[in-house]
């Protein structure tokens, strides 16, 4: 057994899950840990997912099956972070009906650490390289500088824009020039924001 007090076998399914979700963002199937690792029936990887359950390096995820576990244990590069595609209106983000799954990322990608990653709808932010479909890191906070990309809360909308605080006024400016800025009143809008943009992955 190895320092985690995993059998040769057991190590090779949570390297592989780990590996998966790394390149892939999500835990494969049985079916995948069967054909990857060469077992003749998929009750075989169940058996290891089970036996790594209890040994408690893994845990069932409601959204994608598994993720690891952190512990001091479980190899620290890999973080998995909740993925919000559409967000209901009026609903929190982090709300079970908008999270779409989970995604596992190297801890180091990015700096701050976000807490959950946002799927881009639309070109709004195109000019800075923020692209319909990609994955926005968002770290979670209720303030923001001046000139930071945030995700913003607009009565019942959510949206992804750059905050531009002058004059006591508040702008959320599209980094496209066919969309017209957000300006925002606080004496008749509920506003708030949300999180501010880290970093982004593009899934090709």
């Amino acid at each position: 057994m190895d320092e985690q007090g995993l059998t040769r076998n057991q190590r090779r399914v949570f390297d592989h899950i780990r590996d998966c979700m790394r390149e892939h963002g999500r835990a494969p199937t049985l079916r995948e840990m069967a054909e990857a690792l060469g077992f003749a029936r998929h009750s075989s990887a169940q058996d290891y997912v089970d036996a790594l359950v209890r040994k408690g390096v893994l845990e069932r995820s409601q959204h994608r099956g598994l993720r690891l576990v952190q512990t001091s244990r479980t190899p620290a590069a890999t973080m998995l972070l909740p993925l919000v595609g559409r967000v209901a209106a009026g609903s929190p983000i982090l709300a079970t009906e908008n999270i779409e799954g989970e995604f596992g990322i190297d801890a180091a990608l990015f700096r701050p650490r976000p807490d959950y990653f946002l799927r881009v709808i639309g070109s709004s932010m195109r000019d800075a390289g923020i692209l319909d479909g990609d994955l926005a890191a968002i770290q979670r906070t209720d303030h923001a500088d001046n000139g930071r990309i945030v995700v913003a809360r607009i009565d019942d909308e959510v949206t992804l824009k750059t905050l531009e605080l002058k004059s006591g006024k508040v702008r959320l400016l599209p980094s496209n020039p066919e969309f017209q800025p957000i300006d925002v009143d606080p004496t008749t809008t509920h506003f708030a924001i949300e999180g501010i943009y880290v970093g982004m992955i593009r899934r090709t």
